[in-house]
């Protein structure tokens, strides 16, 4: 049997950042029912609940693409050839192309010559 493995926790500004969304697309969605129920009935709130609406969709969209960024640098973080962490970095990173040395002519992989007798 194998034990599931624990789930890290997220970043402090990845949490915060989620949040910050949930609580605007919880703003954003009083603002569609009071301008829903307000188009019903005929209201003066239907204008101001519209224009809360759409600031809380453009909100939502900053607060998503907040959460994005953010978990891109905390990921970049976690992997930083530096950091103090020790799951940081890659085990089986691939040496790149660029810092492998080409062999000179004379340097080949040629087996020496045995002097026959």
């Amino acid at each position: 049997m194998s034990v599931p493995r624990r789930r890290r926790r997220l970043p402090d500004e990845v949490r915060a950042a989620i949040v910050r969304a949930v609580l605007c697309l919880a703003f954003t969605l009083v603002g569609v029912v009071v301008a829903t129920l307000a188009s019903y009935a005929g209201s003066w709130l239907m204008t101001p609940a519209l224009m809360a609406m759409g600031l809380g969709v453009f909100g939502t969209m900053w607060c998503l693409l907040e959460i994005l960024i953010s978990r891109q640098v905390a990921a970049q973080r976690m992997r930083a050839p530096n950091s103090a962490s020790p799951m940081a970095g890659s085990r089986a990173a691939p040496e790149p192309l660029a810092a492998r040395r080409l062999p000179r002519p004379g340097q080949g992989t040629r087996q020496p010559r045995v002097p026959t007798a």
